[in-house]
């Protein structure tokens, strides 16, 4: 997030949520976005093809086709721009490429983003001046925009409206991803990604490369490495022989799951890593018990950059260990056989880390973005969000005040592409995906807890009345959904929440899980799979109540 949770709630007057189901998936900011509306009148637009909860408390909620994103904001600016609401003064001595934009979005004409979105040409008005009138404001989003081919397009969609109306670097204003799970945020900073070193550090940046070698005593090759989905395609292709998977479960995340499990039967040796023995670990050779997040120290990097710190509670139970040692016992192990050869000048004994401490300070030293993050400034509870480039420094709540971290804000004008697979004569459904409140993710630790399951026992399939009508299904019907990859069983949940042509699901249930279903084309620059859109058919399922996913 570029904003604070806290400026959003405080000094946002309207608030844009599109691909984000706020108030299910990140629960304490939906309440604070209410509270925003409820007690000082700021104004809230949601876009979202699903009537999701928070639509109820919106001012406008726009319900545009999947995959229509940015024919939807390319639409918002036109009116913008033809009704002279833009910030000029931002444009001109913050940013570059404006009229390169104004080329794009003239052509998205209310009347032509109504008909590419689905969205009434008097909604889109009413938004883009909603928008205007009402300054600051904030955008936020969620993987309803970055899960598509398109994804990258779609996030510089939503930062070209965003710069147009002058919403960045001010209180209550900016790009706000809500991220998808806990940490994730931590984990791409500290290199979790397949480009960058930790602090977003470029591989093939001669320089970083030469700074982490010095560091850790070993040389690295420069070239970037695999996205999840690459890596399935190339372990079921044979390249990728070993995997060692920590804290993941993509038997139930990762698209396509019918390939995912003819990936990890083709793989030569698989490491599982988890508090829990899940789907995936059932294609594992060797499985460490880790510990969870009660049972070790540490720190989390929250969706708003903030760093928090993560005390130990309880001792982990059995033979769990927390991950830091399964991984610092690994490598040892792989030092003493030869398979890693530290130089004689590094700095200490390789994975010599005696606290979380020790590499807190290794943490300072690489990464430009924590240099100034430290365990007693945690511990004497100041609120840090990186940037902290020194020990004086007080952190960064909002980015890109006064300056861009480039220089100037690039617009990048793009225009609306269809989704890879669309309905036809066979498959004449849209299906979408997501989450709902009583699960999390994969499911791997609220389906083992019994209240939640009460609530939400079985996976459901929403869908709309007049489409449930035509196959004959009700609210009693178990129901089959098929795509090109796959099929999956389960009941019907009859609901306007979904308009005609479109259902959704989910994939917290491992035997009926929507992934069997979704499509793995990639954004190409990201690599994100598109799993917000693809097509199937539904009919009522003959092996009623047999709930299952199957070999497409």
């Amino acid at each position: 997030m570029t904003n604070s949770i806290r400026d959003i709630a405080e000094d946002s007057q309207c608030i844009f949520i599109i691909g984000s189901n706020t108030t299910e998936q990140h629960p304490v900011i939906g309440a604070k976005i209410r509270r925003a509306k409820r007690q000082r009148g700021a104004k809230l637009i949601v876009a979202d093809p699903r009537r999701i909860d928070i639509a109820d408390y919106a001012d406008l909620h726009l319900r545009h086709k999947p995959g229509s994103d940015i024919a939807l904001l390319n639409g918002l600016m036109h009116i913008i721009l033809r009704d002279g609401q833009e910030d000029e003064a931002f444009i001109a001595e913050r940013t570059e490429g404006f009229e390169d934009l104004k080329a794009v979005v003239e052509k998205y004409t209310p009347e032509v983003a109504s008909e590419m979105t689905g969205v009434p040409v008097e909604d889109i008005e009413k938004a883009a001046r909603m928008m205007a009138e009402n300054r600051p404001g904030a955008l936020l989003y969620a993987m309803g925009i970055t899960q598509h081919i398109v994804g990258v397009a779609n996030v510089r969609s939503c930062a070209n409206l965003q710069m147009m109306l002058g919403n960045m670097g001010v209180p209550g204003g900016g790009v706000n991803p809500l991220r998808g799970q806990n940490n994730v945020q931590g984990a791409c900073d500290m290199g979790g990604l397949p480009d960058v070193y930790p602090g977003y550090q470029k591989v093939t940046n001669l320089a970083a490369q030469e700074k982490f070698e010095q560091a850790w005593g070993t040389p690295l090759s420069g070239q970037l490495g695999l996205t999840i989905t690459e890596i399935m395609n190339a372990a079921e292709a044979g390249t990728v022989k070993c995997l060692h998977i920590i804290g993941e479960n993509p038997m139930t995340s990762d698209p396509d799951l019918n390939h995912v499990r003819r990936a990890l039967q083709q793989t030569e040796f698989i490491v599982a890593q988890d508090i829990f023995f899940t789907e995936t670990c059932q294609y594992a050779d060797v499985i460490f018990p880790a510990a969870s997040f009660v049972e070790k120290d540490g720190t989390f990097t929250n969706t708003e950059r903030r760093i928090q710190q993560v005390r130990k509670a309880v001792e982990p139970p059995g033979e769990a260990m927390t991950d830091s040692w399964i991984i610092t016992e690994l490598a040892r192990r792989l030092h003493a056989l030869g398979a890693v050869s530290p130089e004689p000048s590094a700095p200490q004994a390789a994975w010599d880390y005696a606290t979380v401490a020790d590499v807190m300070a290794e943490i300072n030293a690489l990464t430009p973005s924590y240099a100034g993050i430290t365990y007693p400034r945690l511990k004497a509870g100041e609120q840090l969000h990186w940037p902290v480039p020194n020990q004086d420094h007080p952190g960064t709540p909002i980015l890109h005040a006064g300056k861009f971290a480039r220089g100037l804000g690039q617009f990048a004008g793009s225009d609306h592409v269809l989704p890879d697979e669309l309905p036809d004569d066979e498959y004449p459904l849209m299906l979408t995906t997501g989450r709902v409140i009583y699960h999390w993710h994969g499911g791997e630790m609220t389906r083992r807890a019994r209240g939640l399951n009460a609530v939400y026992p079985k996976a459901l399939i929403e869908i709309n009345p007049r489409d449930a009508a035509q196959a004959g299904i009700d609210g009693n019907s178990m129901i089959k959904v098929t795509s090109r990859r796959g099929d999956i069983v389960a009941r019907a949940q009859v609901t306007d929440r979904v308009n005609p042509g479109l259902i959704f699901a989910t994939f917290h249930f491992p035997d009926s899980a929507a992934n069997f279903l979704t499509n793995p084309a990639l954004d190409p620059i990201a690599k994100i799979p598109e799993f917000k859109v693809c097509a199937v058919r539904v009919e009522i399922s003959r092996a009623e109540g047999k709930v299952e996913g199957t070999a497409g």
